[in-house]
């Protein structure tokens, strides 16, 4: 079966997503649960895919085709995994900053959590912190993912998380912050809980977060 799980991997990097789709049928069909085709297939590669692209070997087209190819595998496998199956993964709210309308990274980090287990809700780009903080009454996530991929939006992460405290709410939330500009110093400076350096370590942290 291990096999089977690493040529999933490998043609999702590939990015052909039929072969994907249908090599996630047959380890379906030998007997493979939904949760160890993610985890050892699609999650796999899904984290070569965002280790490629963060060293620069992978370009943009490519990461969203293996993306693709996840979303295919996933349309077969969400309706069979079991409340068990998610257990212990909760809801993860993400969005871009206001004033940056970038969305790869972001889509990207969606795409890998929502292999990981997570419900993701993507409220999109551009969002305003006062959305933010309505989001996160609303929808009561354990995690929120800040984007943003220019540094003259970088400040408003930090208004962001004043919204939250703001509101009382910054205390039922962990908030996670990344993007090309964003560092570990200035997650630690503006009192984010943790900091996504690409998709696969965001998806790591995000885990870790959830344990």
């Amino acid at each position: 079966m291990d096999a089977l799980f690493e040529k999933i991997a490998e043609r999702l990097i590939v990015g052909k997503i039929d072969e994907v789709k249908e090599l996630s049928q047959q380890a379906l069909d030998q007997g493979a649960s939904p949760r160890d085709i993610i985890d050892k297939g699609l999650l796999a590669g899904m984290d070569v895919v965002g280790k490629r692209f963060k060293a620069g070997d992978m370009f943009i087209p490519e990461v969203l085709l293996c993306a693709r190819c996840m979303h295919g595998a996933m349309d077969i496998l969400k309706p069979l995994l079991s409340e068990a199956d998610s257990a212990g993964v909760g809801i993860y709210l993400i969005g871009t900053v206001e004033g940056d309308l970038h969305d790869i990274g972001k889509n990207l980090v969606s795409m890998m959590l929502q292999g990981a287990g997570f419900e993701v809700i993507d409220l999109g780009t551009n969002i305003t912190p006062q959305q933010f903080v309505d989001a996160v009454n609303e929808h009561k996530p354990a995690l929120l993912g800040l984007s943003a991929l220019l540094t003259t939006t970088m400040p408003k992460m930090v208004e962001t998380i004043n919204a939250l405290k703001e509101a009382g709410v910054r205390d039922q939330v962990k908030i996670m912050a990344g993007g090309a500009p964003v560092t570990q110093a200035f997650v630690d400076e503006i009192g984010a809980d943790a900091y996504g350096a690409n998709a696969a370590s965001a998806t790591e942290k995000a885990k870790e977060l959830m344990a």
